[in-house]
């Protein structure tokens, strides 16, 4: 059976609205943009790189994370990183995108993306991607989430779990790197 994994940076307070730059997501006034990078660390990267290797599944984003991901890695040369995402299969749900997408391997999922996502019976793994993310909670469609959590609190911005009610989540792992932040990995049942 296939499995979907969300893997999303937060802050303590739950926030998941524009972890990589001030510009990134300013909707509804959030000034607090690019929190994460200054809790970079060789562990989180090593942590990252391993499940990266792990878990072989395609990408699924939704058009704002596929367009500021499109903006910035195909232009990264020398980032082992860059050829991992060029090469992926990437699905992207839009209802304002059009077919071909800029970016190799990228297929659109136009319509009911709960459906869609049903439709392809492969392991996925979501990137950001807030909105989507949602629809897919509220469909039950994701079984495990891999939490980067930052000791940071920003006080406001588009919370991961805002209105979700998924029950009891089950701790299989978590690591603390040397910046605080604590990656935890979370199953459903």
């Amino acid at each position: 059976m296939s499995k979907i994994i969300a893997v999303e940076h937060l802050t303590l307070d739950g926030v998941m609205q524009s972890p990589s730059g001030a510009d990134e997501d300013t909707r509804d006034g959030f000034r607090h943009g690019g929190w994460v990078h200054r809790h970079d660390d060789p562990v989180q990267a090593r942590v990252m790189g391993e499940h990266m290797a792990t878990h072989h599944g395609a990408l699924l984003l939704g058009r704002r994370t596929y367009e500021q991901f499109y903006g910035f890695w195909p232009q990264q040369t020398g980032n082992p990183y860059t050829e991992v995402l060029n090469k992926t299969e990437k699905f992207v749900a839009s209802r304002t995108l059009t077919e071909p997408l800029p970016w190799e391997n990228s297929t659109l999922l136009g319509g009911d993306v709960a459906a869609a996502v049903r439709e392809l019976r492969q392991d996925l793994v979501v990137l950001g991607s807030g909105d989507l993310l949602q629809t897919l909670m509220r469909n039950d469609l994701v079984d495990e989430y891999l939490l980067l959590i930052h000791p940071i609190v920003v006080g406001g911005g588009r919370r991961l779990f805002d209105g979700a009610d998924l029950g009891e989540l089950r701790l299989t792992d978590s690591v603390t790197t040397p910046t605080g932040v604590v990656i935890a990995t979370y199953r459903r049942g």
